[in-house]
């Protein structure tokens, strides 16, 4: 008696007929077809054994399922994007969705190289110097307005220069009295500490530290001898070339301060109305 070789799924013989071979034993083509088949994601029927099937990202197509969303060409042998659950050729990605570089308003093609700065995008090629149009590329650049500069072209036109050093200020400085200057070029006239950051001031056109100026031009307090430097407690009170700090305005006698009081000179003294009726 012949041995018997039957599907595995429904047990028909297959003795004479088509069968496939799988890791559960031979099963005839319309089992096969209904246990293992995909389905296809566009049409939504079975690929059947004998169909050429293609598969992306956990989904499976006929071949001749495999098209743009957008013209409805075959992808099956072109290069394509995936636009959400929508797969686009590369001309319609191109043309109708992929971004217009800034300079030449041309599509710029899925891959190729690209630059991004501030929500536009550039060719490589076409991201250019607004002062010398070669092209930057990747390398640095100093944006100013609406254009984009190589480092040369920016030191050269755009930046301001030090009022110390004449070169050019292509970073945080100090500005004074409608100059520029680097910070380390931006010092006291007398000791040369640094004054970026410090409190200041100027004779002329030189800045100096309060210390400096106190001791160069700083008029002092006929009260105290102290220089009178205008920061802090800085206010002062002026009577005939004599000048004194606002505490150290006081009645020579009692001490009572005379600020916003009347009183009275007597040589070198100052009194109150009291004591000047003494």
């Amino acid at each position: 008696m012949a041995e018997r070789f039957d599907c595995a799924s429904c047990g028909e013989s297959l003795f004479g007929r088509k069968y496939i071979e799988v890791e559960r034993g031979p099963h005839c083509v319309p089992c096969y077809d209904r246990l293992f088949a995909h389905s296809c994601h566009e049409c939504k029927q079975l690929i059947a054994h004998n169909t050429k099937e293609l598969f992306y990202e956990d989904r499976h197509f006929h071949e001749h399922c495999f098209r743009c969303s957008h013209c409805g060409r075959s992808l099956a042998a072109e290069p394509f994007s995936s636009l959400g659950p929508n797969l686009v050729c590369s001309d319609c990605f191109s043309s109708e969705f992929s971004a217009k570089c800034a300079a030449c308003d041309k599509s710029v093609a899925p891959g190729s190289r690209m630059l991004e700065y501030e929500g536009s995008t550039w060719h490589e090629d076409c991201f250019c110097c607004q002062g010398c149009g070669t092209s930057i590329g990747a390398a640095a650049f100093i944006p100013d307005n609406n254009s984009c500069y190589c480092v040369p072209c920016y030191e050269a036109r755009i930046a301001p220069q030090c009022h110390l050093c004449n070169k050019a200020l292509t970073k945080g400085g100090v500005t004074y009295k409608e100059r520029a200057w680097h910070r380390e070029c931006f010092f006291c006239g007398g000791c040369k500490a640094p004054l970026s950051g410090q409190t200041f001031t100027s004779q002329g056109d030189q800045p100096y530290c309060v210390k400096c100026f106190s001791s160069l031009y700083a008029k002092k307090c006929a009260g105290c001898n102290s220089p009178i430097t205008g920061f802090g407690d800085g206010k002062y009170v002026s009577f005939e070339e004599r000048e004194w700090h606002q505490p150290c305005f006081k009645c020579s006698r009692c001490s009572v301060s005379l600020v916003g009081a009347g009183f009275f000179p007597d040589r070198d003294l100052i009194l109150c109305t009291d004591c000047n009726s003494d």
